[in-house]
């Protein structure tokens, strides 16, 4: 799992709701999903299908750890954290 393009987070809290930016329109592929950021016009890779269930998902949790805990194994959930706070320094989630 990788997130190109993107720049780490600096306020990323996981304890709080996060979603998909309003201004961000996801393309599903083989690899995981392309996501394009119509403000900014960046294009970031998720190469994940995990990590795209989990962007797609958060809205309907309370938290991103709870969203994340819900959908990655215990093993991988820090890695899946951080790739959050590399889309949130990118503007591909934002807080809800």
């Amino acid at each position: 799992m990788s997130v190109a393009q993107a720049t780490p987070a600096t306020a990323f809290a996981s304890n709080r709701a996060w979603r998909l930016s309003p201004q961000v329109a996801l393309r599903e592929e083989a690899f995981g999903a392309l996501a394009y950021h119509y403000g900014n016009r960046r294009l970031v890779f998720l190469k994940s299908r995990a990590l795209v269930a989990v962007v797609t998902a958060l809205e309907a949790y309370p938290t991103a750890s709870a969203a994340v805990e819900a959908h990655v194994p215990a093993a991988d959930r820090a890695r899946y954290v951080q790739a959050l706070a590399r889309l949130a320094g990118s503007g591909v989630i934002d807080e809800a």
